[in-house]
């Protein structure tokens, strides 16, 4: 019992300590190459040349489950009577939505300058 005590707040700071920040993840890529952006990340969805700059498009799409409505469900019930009742009540749903990420690198001379991201899915 002493040692799960002594293991807890061990435990609760492995769980508090997040891993690294999506710009985190991509702040390595500042200064790469064009070539090595596409070889990294594969071939962007849009290009746009404006400025003197060149700005790639990568985009992630997921799907994720979200919680239903806890009161209309596939339930059980009986039925078959005028004032009968049925099917209303019962385990939640699921709901799958998709999430997306949509992440911009600005490019001068060859050359990663800056990025962007945007979306829920974005983590």
């Amino acid at each position: 019992m002493k040692r799960l005590l002594l293991a807890l707040p061990l435990l609760a700071t492995a769980c508090a300590a997040p891993g690294p920040t999506l710009a985190q993840r991509l702040s390595p890529l500042v200064g790469q190459s064009e070539g090595k952006l596409v070889s990294t990340l594969g071939v962007p969805v849009r290009t746009y040349e404006a400025d003197g700059r060149k700005f790639l498009e990568f985009q992630s799409q997921r799907l994720t489950a979200l919680p239903g409505d806890p009161f209309w469900g596939g339930g059980f019930g009986y039925g078959g009577r005028p004032f009968g009742w049925g099917g209303v009540w019962g385990p939640p749903t699921t709901v799958w939505a998709p999430v997306t990420c949509s992440i911009t690198f600005a490019l001068r001379a060859d050359r990663v300058e800056d990025f962007t991201y945007r979306g829920e899915g974005c983590a």
